[in-house]
């Protein structure tokens, strides 16, 4: 069985939100802040485990533009100048699945490390 595959992607509430239908009838609504703090650029995650840096202060971060990468990703620019992140079709999807686990565990993070969003 295959993958699911993006069929729209679509910015919406001014850019406060990513909007993706896949093939599968699974429609996401993903924040940019959401999208920002767990970019899955080297800036963010690290370039292997133990490296990843804490993201906070994005709360008002907006998507400015969305840039294909070949038939499997896209590159999501902030207008925080962020835009080295690649969003895969299947991270993207996992991010949209497993958003409220990966947001609540954010959300822990960045209050032991005494940040706020």
């Amino acid at each position: 069985m295959s993958e699911p595959w993006p069929e729209e992607l679509r910015l919406a509430a001014g850019g406060s939100q990513l909007e993706v239908r896949f093939d599968s009838g699974e429609q996401l609504a993903l924040p940019a802040e959401y999208l920002r703090v767990e970019s899955p650029s080297a800036e963010v995650k690290g370039h292997g485990p133990g490296q990843e840096q804490l993201v906070w202060g994005k709360r008002n971060v907006k998507i400015t533009r969305l840039e294909p990468v070949g038939s499997y990703a896209v590159r999501i620019v902030f207008d925080d100048g962020h835009s080295t992140g690649l969003y895969t079709w299947p991270y993207l999807l996992k991010l949209g699945r497993e958003q409220e686990a990966i947001w609540q565990a954010y959300l822990s993070k960045i209050a032991a490390a005494g940040f706020r969003r």
